[in-house]
Protein backbone atom coordinates (compact mmCIF):
# COMPACT_ATOMS: atom_id res chain seq x y z
CA UNK A 1 0.00 0.00 0.00
CA UNK A 2 1.16 3.57 -0.70
CA UNK A 3 1.73 5.95 1.65
CA UNK A 4 -0.67 7.96 0.41
CA UNK A 5 -3.33 4.94 0.54
CA UNK A 6 -1.76 3.83 4.03
CA UNK A 7 -2.86 7.60 4.97
CA UNK A 8 -6.29 7.70 3.71
CA UNK A 9 -6.82 4.47 5.09
CA UNK A 10 -5.96 5.42 8.70
CA UNK A 11 -7.85 8.76 8.32
CA UNK A 12 -11.12 6.39 7.83
CA UNK A 13 -10.23 4.46 10.64
CA UNK A 14 -9.85 7.13 12.59
CA UNK A 15 -13.17 8.87 11.39
CA UNK A 16 -10.84 11.96 10.59
CA UNK A 17 -12.28 14.17 7.49
CA UNK A 18 -9.18 16.04 5.69
CA UNK A 19 -9.10 17.37 2.35
CA UNK A 20 -6.85 15.89 -0.09
CA UNK A 21 -4.36 19.23 -0.29
CA UNK A 22 -4.18 18.65 3.69
CA UNK A 23 -3.40 15.02 3.42
CA UNK A 24 -0.60 16.08 0.79
CA UNK A 25 1.25 18.23 3.02
CA UNK A 26 1.34 15.38 5.45
CA UNK A 27 2.64 13.36 3.67
CA UNK A 28 5.37 16.50 2.43
CA UNK A 29 6.17 16.60 6.34
CA UNK A 30 6.76 12.85 6.51
CA UNK A 31 9.48 13.15 3.43
CA UNK A 32 10.89 16.26 4.66
CA UNK A 33 11.63 14.87 8.20
CA UNK A 34 13.46 11.17 7.04
CA UNK A 35 15.32 13.90 4.43
CA UNK A 36 16.60 15.98 7.40
CA UNK A 37 17.09 12.70 9.63
CA UNK A 38 19.84 11.56 8.09
CA UNK A 39 21.94 14.44 9.84
CA UNK A 40 20.24 15.78 12.27
CA UNK A 41 18.48 12.61 13.93
CA UNK A 42 15.02 13.79 14.78
CA UNK A 43 13.27 10.34 14.86
CA UNK A 44 15.07 7.05 16.12
CA UNK A 45 12.78 5.28 14.26
CA UNK A 46 14.92 4.36 10.45
CA UNK A 47 12.17 3.14 8.56
CA UNK A 48 10.67 5.41 6.61
CA UNK A 49 7.91 3.06 5.55
CA UNK A 50 6.64 3.05 8.77
CA UNK A 51 6.16 6.90 8.91
CA UNK A 52 2.48 7.02 8.38
CA UNK A 53 1.74 4.81 10.85
CA UNK A 54 4.05 5.80 13.56
CA UNK A 55 3.84 9.72 12.72
CA UNK A 56 1.08 10.77 10.97
CA UNK A 57 -1.79 9.24 12.27
CA UNK A 58 -0.31 8.54 16.14
CA UNK A 59 -0.10 12.53 15.91
CA UNK A 60 -3.74 12.58 14.47
CA UNK A 61 -5.70 10.62 17.30
CA UNK A 62 -4.72 13.54 19.33
CA UNK A 63 -6.70 15.71 17.05
CA UNK A 64 -10.75 14.55 18.45
CA UNK A 65 -9.04 16.26 22.24
CA UNK A 66 -7.48 19.19 21.48
CA UNK A 67 -9.24 22.58 22.11
CA UNK A 68 -9.87 26.02 19.85
CA UNK A 69 -6.84 27.95 20.72
CA UNK A 70 -3.25 26.88 21.14
CA UNK A 71 -1.75 24.67 21.15
CA UNK A 72 2.25 24.21 22.69
CA UNK A 73 4.26 20.73 22.10
CA UNK A 74 6.64 20.50 24.33
CA UNK A 75 9.81 18.73 23.25
CA UNK A 76 8.53 18.79 20.18
CA UNK A 77 11.70 17.25 18.45
CA UNK A 78 11.23 16.41 14.79
CA UNK A 79 7.34 18.09 14.91
CA UNK A 80 5.51 15.36 16.37
CA UNK A 81 2.14 15.67 17.54
CA UNK A 82 2.27 19.38 16.97
CA UNK A 83 3.23 19.75 13.62
CA UNK A 84 0.62 17.29 12.05
CA UNK A 85 -2.28 18.62 14.22
CA UNK A 86 -1.40 22.13 12.39
CA UNK A 87 -1.37 20.54 9.17
CA UNK A 88 -5.17 18.65 9.94
CA UNK A 89 -6.35 22.31 12.44
CA UNK A 90 -5.27 25.29 10.05
CA UNK A 91 -7.32 27.58 12.67
CA UNK A 92 -5.26 26.11 15.74
CA UNK A 93 -2.07 28.28 16.79
CA UNK A 94 0.73 25.44 17.11
CA UNK A 95 3.53 26.51 19.32
CA UNK A 96 6.86 24.22 18.45
CA UNK A 97 8.98 23.92 21.53
CA UNK A 98 12.42 21.85 21.87
CA UNK A 99 15.80 22.74 23.59
CA UNK A 100 18.12 21.60 20.88
CA UNK A 101 18.56 23.75 18.30
CA UNK A 102 18.93 21.79 15.07
CA UNK A 103 15.63 20.63 15.45
CA UNK A 104 14.05 23.94 16.17
CA UNK A 105 16.22 24.51 12.21
CA UNK A 106 14.59 21.74 10.64
CA UNK A 107 10.87 22.98 12.65
CA UNK A 108 11.06 26.55 11.06
CA UNK A 109 12.42 25.20 7.67
CA UNK A 110 9.51 22.62 7.43
CA UNK A 111 6.82 25.80 8.53
CA UNK A 112 8.16 27.45 5.60
CA UNK A 113 8.33 25.00 2.78
CA UNK A 114 4.93 23.77 3.94
CA UNK A 115 3.31 26.85 3.88
CA UNK A 116 2.16 26.69 7.19
CA UNK A 117 1.39 29.94 9.06
CA UNK A 118 -0.29 28.93 12.27
CA UNK A 119 3.11 27.42 13.67
CA UNK A 120 5.86 29.30 15.76
CA UNK A 121 8.77 27.40 16.17
CA UNK A 122 10.61 28.58 19.98
CA UNK A 123 14.42 26.65 21.04
CA UNK A 124 14.71 26.61 24.42
CA UNK A 125 13.66 24.72 27.30
CA UNK A 126 10.34 24.82 28.89
CA UNK A 127 10.83 26.02 32.41
CA UNK A 128 11.92 28.91 30.42
CA UNK A 129 9.71 29.60 28.26
CA UNK A 130 7.72 32.83 29.50
CA UNK A 131 5.25 34.13 26.48
CA UNK A 132 2.80 37.09 27.25
CA UNK A 133 -0.08 34.38 27.04
CA UNK A 134 -0.84 30.62 28.20
CA UNK A 135 -2.02 27.72 26.26
CA UNK A 136 -5.51 26.49 25.98
CA UNK A 137 -3.59 23.26 25.49
CA UNK A 138 -0.28 21.44 26.40
CA UNK A 139 0.90 18.26 24.97
CA UNK A 140 3.89 16.50 24.59
CA UNK A 141 4.86 12.59 23.45
CA UNK A 142 7.69 10.74 25.57
CA UNK A 143 8.68 14.25 26.76
CA UNK A 144 8.75 13.45 30.25
CA UNK A 145 6.98 11.64 33.59
CA UNK A 146 3.61 13.09 33.97
CA UNK A 147 5.00 14.94 37.15
CA UNK A 148 7.80 16.64 35.58
CA UNK A 149 5.60 17.53 32.41
CA UNK A 150 3.12 19.21 34.40
CA UNK A 151 5.13 20.80 36.85
CA UNK A 152 7.68 22.34 34.05
CA UNK A 153 4.89 23.74 31.89
CA UNK A 154 1.93 24.90 34.79
CA UNK A 155 2.88 28.35 34.13
CA UNK A 156 2.07 28.13 30.28
CA UNK A 157 -1.38 26.83 31.14
CA UNK A 158 -4.10 29.19 30.40
CA UNK A 159 -7.22 29.62 32.34
CA UNK A 160 -9.65 26.29 31.58
CA UNK A 161 -6.76 24.40 29.90
CA UNK A 162 -5.61 21.31 29.54
CA UNK A 163 -2.46 18.60 29.45
CA UNK A 164 -2.43 16.34 26.72
CA UNK A 165 -0.03 13.46 27.55
CA UNK A 166 0.60 11.04 25.31
CA UNK A 167 2.26 7.85 26.56
CA UNK A 168 2.36 3.81 25.52
CA UNK A 169 0.81 1.87 28.68
CA UNK A 170 -1.50 3.14 30.93
CA UNK A 171 0.91 5.15 33.31
CA UNK A 172 -0.61 4.22 36.60
CA UNK A 173 2.36 4.59 38.67
CA UNK A 174 3.47 8.02 37.15
CA UNK A 175 -0.03 9.02 37.94
CA UNK A 176 -0.18 8.28 41.38
CA UNK A 177 3.06 10.68 41.47
CA UNK A 178 1.14 13.62 40.34
CA UNK A 179 1.01 16.32 42.65
CA UNK A 180 -2.64 17.14 44.39
CA UNK A 181 -3.75 20.24 42.77
CA UNK A 182 -3.19 18.03 39.47
CA UNK A 183 -7.16 16.60 37.92
CA UNK A 184 -6.33 13.36 35.67
CA UNK A 185 -9.87 14.18 33.63
CA UNK A 186 -9.46 11.18 31.52
CA UNK A 187 -7.59 8.37 30.26
CA UNK A 188 -8.28 7.20 26.49
CA UNK A 189 -7.07 4.54 24.52
CA UNK A 190 -6.08 5.12 21.11
CA UNK A 191 -5.96 2.69 18.36
CA UNK A 192 -3.56 3.36 15.87
CA UNK A 193 -3.96 2.47 12.10
CA UNK A 194 -0.95 0.29 11.91
CA UNK A 195 0.82 0.25 15.24
CA UNK A 196 1.19 -2.23 17.58
CA UNK A 197 1.43 -2.01 21.42
CA UNK A 198 -0.57 0.18 23.79
CA UNK A 199 -1.66 3.98 23.40
CA UNK A 200 -3.50 6.19 25.85
CA UNK A 201 -3.92 10.14 26.16
CA UNK A 202 -3.98 11.33 29.65
CA UNK A 203 -5.83 13.96 29.82
CA UNK A 204 -5.08 16.60 33.17
CA UNK A 205 -6.16 19.88 34.11
CA UNK A 206 -5.06 22.47 37.11
CA UNK A 207 -8.61 23.32 39.18
CA UNK A 208 -6.47 26.40 40.54
CA UNK A 209 -6.00 27.33 36.88
CA UNK A 210 -9.58 26.90 36.24
CA UNK A 211 -10.47 29.37 39.17
CA UNK A 212 -8.38 31.76 37.57
CA UNK A 213 -5.28 31.71 39.68
CA UNK A 214 -1.63 31.35 39.17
Amino acid sequence: MSPAAQLEHGLQVLGIDLSLASQEKLLAYATLLYKWNKTYSLTAMREQDKAVSHHLLDSLTVLPFVPAGSLLDVGSGGGMPGLPLAIAHPDLQVTLLDSNSKKTAFLRQAAIELALPNISVHCGRVEQYHPAIGFSAITSRAFSELADFVCLSRHLLAPNGYWLAMKGVWPHEEIGRLPENIKVDAVHRLAVPGVEGERHLVVLSCPAKHQGES
